[in-house]
């Protein structure tokens, strides 16, 4: 296959900037606040503008899927090939709350460009990152003279994203048959930062745990009682601090069971990554690194498993003393799941962790709230190296590549549609997400363009659908 110019692509893009970044920021100005009730309507008024703008862009089928809360949209345009492999895109269109009084420099709803970065609440988070697919798909059908993608390419745009995805799951089951695909793209992702893009790898997953623990049926006095009863605070101290051993490993038996480890090479492209810890401390507030043994500070928040205590309370927290045995005391933990782990074991070596040091005279309740699995694309993926020579065009130099640390709903649309899921981001961390003054670079944005306009013809050129090779 030739390969067209990237000045034609490019050529392309800049014409039509002007024209995208104007939608852009009619859909910015719709407040699509999915955690407010008040702005329900809003936040369907956000997925009717989406779905009829990629009807504008060209997708033959654009859709509003109900859920029992707010609204996803749903494009499809088929390649026409037969070979073609199927692509996902997910994102989503609703944002954080944002008002005017919480620090902006300018109105959150009103997108204002200044010095080649747009601020507006969602700006990168996550409609800035949806939105460049449709002048993406353009270029590509421009620049390859195709009047349809050259590969099966679906849109999937949550509307609660911002509210935990309480209803994706059952979308996903639900429209698993439409949602079909050999490969998934997340496009609610950033990069490491504006000189050093990257690709995303893998997401960790979480499953919450909460502990509530009861003593005597009220407080009572530690005189009388005290030293001869079981004290449930205490007990939350013990769980607490029995959580870790002495190389700050989980204690949890079983936990790190079917644990996928880091390979050399893994480790070896982490380290290539700038990554300057006094820097990160910073960010972090914090005043010092602390976590399993053996491991750098990036393979522990991107690549290991972990526990935290997020809360622990119980007995009397005002002033003064108040001299009792209390009659409750809670924990709240959290754990953080690398590829490999399955939620359910998890629950299962926690629930026997607890029981065998809760000791008699202290009833428990053990609740687990909610999960997420985790997610990793293999290295060798052709799908992924596809996307890395997509994103090495655009940027003009080498690709690296890291992970995300924190959780997702890409998860669910692995599980249910048996697909890998890849990332392709541009948001850097200066964006502030869920912050005041969020923005995206315009220069970044069009970057994220022109990888989606080379990626669709490199998948269809190089990947079949089982992963062969074409």
């Amino acid at each position: 296959m030739t390969r067209t110019p990237d000045s034609v692509v490019r050529s392309f893009i800049d014409q039509h900037r002007p024209a995208f970044l104007a939608d852009l920021a009619d859909w910015l100005r719709i407040p699509s606040v999915s955690a407010d009730p008040g702005r329900a309507g809003d936040v369907r008024r956000s997925a009717e503008w989406l779905a009829a703008k990629l009807r504008d862009t060209g997708f033959p089928v654009t859709e509003v899927w109900e859920t029992d809360g707010l609204p996803a949209v749903f494009a499809e345009w088929p390649s026409g090939d037969p070979d073609a492999p199927t692509v996902l895109v997910y994102g989503h269109h609703d944002v954080q709350p944002a008002a005017r009084e919480d620090g902006w420099a300018t109105d959150p709803f009103e997108p204002t460009v200044v010095g080649g970065r747009l601020y507006a609440r969602g700006a990168a988070d996550d409609k800035g990152q949806v939105f460049f697919h449709t002048l993406g798909v353009r270029a590509h059908l421009a620049a390859t003279g195709r009047t349809a993608p050259a590969v099966n390419l679906k849109l999937l745009i949550e509307g609660e994203e911002e509210s935990g995805s309480p209803h994706f799951a059952d979308l996903v089951r639900r429209e698993a048959g439409r949602l079909a695909a050999d490969v998934v793209i997340i496009s609610d992702t950033g990069m490491w930062s504006e000189t050093t893009p990257t690709v995303c790898t893998g997401m960790r997953g979480l499953a919450d745990a909460q502990i509530d623990l009861y003593g005597p049926d009220t407080d009572i006095h530690s005189g009388s009682f005290g030293g001869a009863v079981p004290n449930p605070a205490t007990v939350a101290a013990e769980l607490a601090a029995g959580l870790h051993d002495a190389d700050h490993r989980v204690a949890v038996p079983g936990f790190y069971d079917g644990v996928v480890e880091l390979t050399d090479r893994e480790r070896a492209l982490f380290a290539e990554l700038p990554f300057d810890e006094a820097a990160w401390l910073r960010t972090a507030k914090s005043y010092g690194t602390r976590g399993e043994a053996g491991y750098s500070t990036l393979e522990r928040i991107w690549a290991r498993p972990t526990a935290e205590v997020n809360g622990i309370w119980g007995g009397y927290t005002g002033p003064g003393g108040k001299t009792i045995v209390p009659a409750s005391a809670h924990l709240k933990l959290s754990f953080r799941l690398v590829a490999g782990q399955e939620v359910e074991k998890i629950r299962e070596a926690v629930r026997a962790w607890v029981a065998d040091r809760v000791p008699e005279g202290v009833r428990y309740e053990l609740v687990f709230p909610g999960a997420t699995r985790p997610c990793l694309t293999p290295l060798d993926h052709p799908a992924l190296q596809s996307t890395v020579r997509a994103m090495g065009r655009a940027f003009e130099q080498k690709i690296l590549f890291t992970r995300e640390g924190g959780s997702g709903p890409a998860a669910d649309l692995q599980d249910v549609l048996g697909a890998p899921v890849l990332f392709l981001g541009i948001s850097v961390p200066s964006d502030g997400w869920h912050s005041v003054d969020e923005k995206v670079e315009l220069d970044l944005l069009a970057k994220g363009v022109e990888t989606a306009a080379y990626l669709w013809a490199d998948l269809a050129e190089n990947w079949r659908p089982g992963g062969e090779r074409a």
